[in-house]
């Protein structure tokens, strides 16, 4: 099996017109080893940049297939450009109280927002929102993506970005783009390792900074990934009339669906539509013999779809390349596989 060391000394191999190697101008990201898989990130500095570079991605990926031990490699082109502009970092203050006299919080540039709600936490509603974002920027869509759960801020590890947003000339947040889409996180201001802990007023005032303070420009869709539950994040949003509609993500069996129920019922309140379901984790099919287990249950989600009247948008099974692209910051969305066409194809249902 070849090793990390290995891959980022062939890519060395790889100049660019400065003359250093691809790894020497510490472009390469994310390199992960499975088995013979392999799979890295090529970020190059500008999204103008890494439109130049599909050709070195090519080389890349031919170079690395052909170390000893690599049955398969794959390479994503992703850009930081946005955060190159700005001459100082963010004078944020994140948390505090909403401005009252603020009462329109909702982008002037962006056409749809769309959020990926859940009753209860556990169930891949965060892989969803990212995997979804991404699929819909493959297929032509402006994008962005907002990482509203606070409390869990996971979107900057699962996109790959880890440089704080810039600042705007006219004091907007300037969010980084990753995987042809804007994003912003409450994890790209604070530690990895450092615990929210705010009341129900400061969690509004974020929103309000998350939506009304970033600088979004022109979007066809933004997708806000919202905490689980119930709570005054889901409630800002839809009493502010913010959302075109809602996503429900859950698991097949009882105890995740009587949760997705609560969630459904309280956009239902709330005027929001609910544009679907999706049932995650729906089957997992053993690598090895084929062998198809219902480990969730089966069928729980569709009969929920059905009662509502609404579609069953997508049944995701339990897959490890799923899991190990959101561990890489490498969402298994913008890659080749038989997940990344189910989210192109609920991609294209969305649109």
């Amino acid at each position: 099996m070849a090793t990390k060391e290995q891959i980022l000394a062939e890519l060395d191999r790889l100049l660019l017109p400065d003359g250093r190697g691809l790894a020497q101008a510490d472009m390469v990201r994310a390199v992960t080893v499975d088995g013979g898989a392999v799979r890295f990130v090529i970020e190059a500095a500008s999204p103008e940049d890494a439109a130049k570079m599909e050709p070195i991605r090519k080389a890349a990926v031919e170079l690395v297939e052909k170390l000893d031990g690599v049955e398969s490699a794959s390479a994503v082109l992703t850009a930081h450009g946005a955060q190159a502009a700005p001459k100082a970092p963010p004078k944020l203050s994140i948390g505090g109280h909403p401005d009252p006299k603020r009462k329109d919080i909702r982008p002037k540039g962006v056409k749809r927002i769309i959020a990926v709600g859940s009753g209860k936490g556990g169930v891949g509603k965060s892989t969803v929102s990212v995997n979804l974002a991404v699929a819909l920027a493959r297929a032509g869509q402006k994008v962005g993506l907002l990482d509203a759960d606070f409390y869990g801020p996971s979107q900057p590890r699962m996109m790959g970005v880890s440089a704080r947003p810039g600042q705007s000339p006219d004091g907007l947040i300037v969010p980084p783009e990753a995987h042809g889409l804007k994003m912003m996180s409450l994890g790209l201001m604070v530690d990895e390792k450092q615990a929210v802990v705010w009341r129900g007023p400061m969690l509004m005032g974020a929103v309000q900074q998350m939506l009304g303070e970033v600088d979004w420009g022109e979007l066809d869709v933004l997708v806000i990934d919202l905490p689980p539950g119930t709570g005054d994040v889901q409630l800002t949003l839809g009493q502010q009339k913010v959302l075109d509609g809602a996503v429900i993500v859950s698991t097949p069996q009882d105890v995740a669906l009587i949760d997705a129920r609560k969630a459904i019922d309280m956009f239902e309140k709330l005027k929001v539509p609910v544009i679907g379901l999706i049932e995650n984790m729906s089957l997992y099919i053993c690598p090895k013999c084929g062998h198809e287990a219902h480990l969730f249950g089966h069928g729980g989600v569709g009969l929920e779809a059905e009662r509502l009247g609404a579609p069953l948008l997508a049944q995701l099974p339990i897959d490890l390349d799923t899991r190990l692209g959101g561990d890489a910051g490498q969402p298994v969305a913008a890659g080749e596989s038989a997940a990344a066409a189910i989210y192109a194809d609920l991609a294209q249902k969305l649109i």
